[in-house]
């Protein structure tokens, strides 16, 4: 019976680049002289230090410029809010999403449920299987997936026959 797995999976290789990149121009970057702006990955978490918000937001923005540069979807990322860590200055965790919420899992079986097509989905811990009789089904149910959930960066994999 064919199937394949809807995950969410981003590539932790290009993030770390990509921090080692914003970290880089940080340095060399005038308006950033003297200032504590910096960005840091610890275990799927980016933190980003900076002496204001305006400027933990330049430190954002370049940092999505090297992840998109970098063929990383930003749709990854869960940005916190914004906290003083003493004196002026401030910062933001930033969780790299991995792994599909049971939330988000149901939302699949439910769109899978209302296209009436026959399939079944399935979640696998953080993957949702879907199965079904005929590969055209399975290639309707991945459309169906990407267009109801298009606020998060999924991709099919194990697409088995």
């Amino acid at each position: 019976m064919p199937s394949f797995d809807t995950v969410l999976d981003p590539n932790l290789v290009e993030v770390k680049n990509a921090i080692e990149q914003t970290s880089r121009e940080i340095g060399t970057r005038f308006d950033f002289k003297g200032s504590s702006a910096a960005v840091e990955l610890k275990d799927k978490e980016i933190t980003l230090f900076g002496d204001s918000d305006f400027q933990i937001g330049q430190v954002d923005d370049i940092l999505k410029n090297k992840l998109t540069k970098r063929n990383v979807d930003v749709r990854f990322l869960d940005a916190g809010k914004i906290e003083k860590i003493g004196g002026d200055k401030v910062k933001q965790v930033v969780k790299v999403r991995s792994g599909i919420a049971t939330e988000d899992g149901k939302k699949i079986q439910a769109a899978l449920k209302a296209s009436k097509l026959k399939v079944q989905g399935a979640i696998q811990g953080d993957a949702v299987r879907v199965t079904g009789a005929k590969r055209d089904d399975l290639q309707a149910a991945m459309a169906i997936i990407k267009k109801d959930l298009a606020d998060l960066p999924l991709s099919f994999d194990n697409f088995r026959d």
